[in-house]
């Protein structure tokens, strides 16, 4: 019995759609329990995973997963509200393009900044796609540029698109060519439409919006990785309406917010938590407008949650 390798393309929770190095596609399942790097994970394997399975097929005809092997990154949230376990969303990433809406659906700056950190916190690079230009007034799209300049001057790439236009986003289909990348965002921002543009190949279902919740439909009810014909993988992951982070050191939570990391140890006291120590150097940079309070007011809210409390009621 020999073992071949390959990378989840699909998972669904119990089977899992694998893409063998020779372009061959095997529905699998796993062969036991897999726990990875002592996580508490409601799902073993994500897109984006290295897996081992063996050549010979079970009773259904079906392939067998046997070790997932080790992860360059990934990006995972917590499951539930009162859960203490993770969802992953997708491994192995090489970009994470996040895609934000100013209207059907708002995408709140709270839910944008909570994505950033988690993606500092597994070292995954963000590009931030503001999709929907189209469709905005002049006030909105003075207000689009703010946020632009906000998020740029902190070092994450930002891009005016319309996926349904096809408006400025060739350079994405170039960023791929030859990566892994995964693309996330509320359900409705239009990432199953993006896909779709981004290779003619695929045709995907997308799907309309919430009229009583401004949200989109879910479509996309698991991660799917799709093989672009330029080369390259997209991870689609599905609609996330809220983002939890999970198991954040508190002492360590300003490094994951590139504006503060760069003023780190020139506080007064080494400890500093940025919170209501005297002579904070990064409290003084807001005070003078250098680092944005939308940005401290997420830190504040990360520092604040019990581990043990509901996630939040209001929707980030």
């Amino acid at each position: 019995m020999a073992i071949q390798e390959g990378k989840i393309l699909k998972s669904t929770g119990k089977w899992y759609i694998v893409e063998l190095e020779d372009g061959t596609l095997v529905d699998c399942r796993i062969r036991g329990k897999i726990r990875l790097d002592g996580l508490r994970t409601t799902n073993p394997i994500a897109a984006g995973d290295q897996v081992e399975l063996t050549d010979d097929r079970d009773e259904e005809g079906k392939g067998v997963i046997t070790s997932v092997k080790e992860r360059k990154n990934y990006i995972a949230r917590k499951s539930t509200n009162l859960s203490k376990q993770s969802q992953i969303l997708a491994a192995n990433i090489d970009k994470a393009y996040l895609m934000v809406t100013l209207k059907s659906p708002v995408t709140h700056l709270a839910f944008i900044d909570r994505f950033l950190v988690s993606a500092e916190s597994f070292r995954v690079p963000v590009t931030i796609l503001f999709n929907k230009v189209d469709t905005y007034n002049e006030d909105e799209l003075f207000y689009l540029d703010a946020l632009i300049d906000l998020y740029e001057n902190i070092g994450y790439p930002c891009h005016k698109i319309s996926a349904e236009n096809a408006l400025n986003i060739d350079f994405i289909r170039d960023e791929i060519t030859g990566n892994q990348v995964m693309i996330s965002g509320h359900s409705g921002v239009g990432k199953t439409t993006l896909i779709n543009q981004l290779d003619s190949n695929l045709d995907l279902r997308t799907g309309e919006i919430s009229e009583y919740h401004q949200q989109g439909q879910h479509t996309t009810t698991f991660a799917e990785m799709h093989k672009l014909q330029t080369g390259g993988y997209i991870i689609d992951t599905p609609g996330i309406r809220a983002f939890g982070i999970v198991d954040l050191d508190k002492e360590v939570m300003s490094h994951y917010f590139p504006e503060m990391r760069a003023l780190l140890g020139t506080c007064k006291y080494h400890n500093c938590q940025h919170l209501n120590e005297p002579h904070c150097n990064i409290k003084k940079a807001i005070e003078e407008g250098n680092i944005s309070e939308s940005r401290y007011q997420t830190y504040l809210q990360l520092m604040s949650e019990d581990e043990n409390e509901v996630h939040r009621k209001k929707e980030f």
